[in-house]
């Protein structure tokens, strides 16, 4: 009985672990990916300024504000051109987002609330994501969403 109960919970356990998404991490999709929406998590915040990181203070998709690390906490990598991607945060705090890549540079803050999030047409390419906070040194737990699906 000892046995078959701790092979029970050797199964749950790793069961378990496959339903958490990711921390931080290079992700790469194609139209169509499943899961969606793909979820991946980090920790927002750093040390420099997000308006350094963009190279301006606002872009076409909100202000470039809040502070991040020196290295993007995710690379997202499209292999083809998407007509609409959403990518969404969601925090238990108010945080800010930058991402750069063939195009440009778009940043944003409260999309839906204190959460931020970019929707648009992609090019195909890298982006580099970043997520901030507000307060210099401050780290908070995210989620971030990408889907397809309007």
């Amino acid at each position: 009985m000892i046995v078959t109960l701790g092979f029970t919970w050797a199964i749950n356990v790793v069961a378990n672990a496959q339903e958490v998404p990711p921390i931080f991490g290079d992700i790469t999709i194609d139209r169509q990916f499943s899961p969606d929406p793909l979820i991946v998590r980090g920790m927002s915040g750093g040390s420099v300024p997000g308006k350094k990181v963009a190279g301006r203070s606002e872009s076409l998709t909100g202000p470039c504000t809040g502070f991040v690390d020196e290295t993007p906490g995710h690379i997202l990598k499209l292999t083809s051109a998407f007509d609409y991607l959403k990518l969404q945060v969601q925090s238990p705090q108010d945080t800010t987002m930058i991402v750069k890549g063939p195009g440009g540079t778009w940043c944003n803050d409260d999309f839906e609330g204190k959460n931020p999030g970019i929707v648009g047409e992609w090019l195909p390419g890298d982006y580099q994501i970043w997520v901030g906070s507000y307060e210099k040194g401050k780290y908070f737990p995210y989620t971030l969403q990408i889907t397809e699906v309007k």
